[in-house]
């Protein structure tokens, strides 16, 4: 089915990261969604990691923006434009798309107009195909669940501007629930706390890393604490402080609270079999939300669900699209083939 396809592609198009999957050489690209242009110019300086290096560090010429946000293509143009960048870099030169299939994953519930839109921004880069396929599906492949049996799954997808809740079975989304925030969303909030609390500004990178080293969703005994540094809002002066574990847990508390009542609604929404294959079954977390310390905790003290944590989360979705390409076998048809046939679990070389 894709010897007319010189190459195969799945991208993770991410409000925070961006995921590059190539057939026969699996992840070749994992890089945040930022893009740095010259504001007078227009000209692109930096985008990725690079990018990301720049914030709260450039001159006021240098616009740092990220082009997608809750998972939609915010400046088609800047997103066209990092999309090239991340080409160049894995490939050498932007050409390689030609002959291409690529598949793109999209934050489910999104119109058909927003995917077109997408999948024109793929071929406007010179791929011949670009196919859009909804993120929960992608990232329950990648994690290794067999979606073309009538069982239901719910999986939760904790991305960078979005949280999705799906319940998939028989290859689709059943019911399914969006929540336009995220892992950035909980940096913003930290940004917030700091600045109301300590009189101290704080950029966007110290509140990440406020949340990787520190950041719970349960309070434990013990205490964990970072100490950081900004600019006090009364002075003007570097200063530092200290911030304690606990005092971040009351930060994302909000944000967790949604979070549960978001998955259920979506269970409200399905049939009572599904529901119970749901209890049976687990949640899957993925996204880089499931990183979050003690989130699983949570989520099973609250819904009385259990919880599994993906192997690999940062990446599952991008490898759910290397499963739609027909890189790996499974003794199903899959979701976006059903034309083929297929064996074992086994790389495809």
């Amino acid at each position: 089915m894709f010897k007319q396809f010189d190459k195969l592609f799945g991208i993770d198009l991410g409000t925070s990261n961006t995921v590059i999957f190539e057939k026969g050489k699996g992840i070749v690209l994992n890089e945040p969604s930022v893009v740095a242009f010259d504001h007078h110019t227009g000209e692109l300086i930096a985008a990725g990691s690079e990018a990301q290096a720049m914030i709260g560090r450039a001159p006021a010429h240098v616009d740092i923006t990220y082009p997608l946000i809750h998972g939609v293509i915010a400046n088609f143009d800047k997103t066209s434009t990092m999309l090239n960048y991340f080409i160049k870099k894995i490939q050498g030169r932007p050409s390689f798309l030609r002959s291409s299939q690529i598949y793109i994953t999209v934050p489910c519930g999104i119109t058909n107009v927003q995917k077109r839109a997408i999948e024109e921004t793929i071929v406007h880069r010179g791929a011949k195909k670009a196919i859009a396929v909804e993120e929960p599906i992608a990232a329950a492949l990648g994690a290794g669940l067999m979606l073309d049996e009538p069982i239901g799954h719910l999986v939760l997808d904790i991305g960078g501007g979005t949280c999705q809740v799906a319940v998939l079975s028989l290859g689709g989304i059943v019911a399914s629930h969006t929540i336009n925030r995220g892992g950035l969303s909980i940096d913003r909030d930290i940004m917030d706390y700091v600045k109301r609390q300590y009189n101290m500004e704080i950029g966007e990178r110290t509140a990440e890393l406020i949340k990787m080293q520190i950041g719970t969703a349960t309070l434990s005994a013990e205490e964990r604490s970072i100490e950081i540094r900004g600019r006090d809002l009364v002075h003007g002066l570097p200063r530092s402080i200290r911030l304690v574990s606990s005092e971040i847990f009351t930060v994302v508390n909000e944000f967790l609270d949604a979070l549960i009542e978001a998955i259920r609604a979506t269970l409200e929404l399905c049939p009572p079999e599904l529901a119970g294959d749901v209890m049976e079954q687990g949640i899957l977390l993925c996204g880089g939300g499931a990183l979050l310390e003690g989130i699983d905790e949570r989520i099973r003290a609250e819904t009385g669900v259990a919880v599994h944590i993906a192997e690999h989360p940062l990446e599952c979705t991008a490898l759910g699209t290397g499963l739609m390409l027909g890189v790996y076998r499974t003794k199903s048809k899959p979701l976006m083939q059903q034309d083929s046939t297929q064996e074992q679990i086994a790389v495809s070389q």
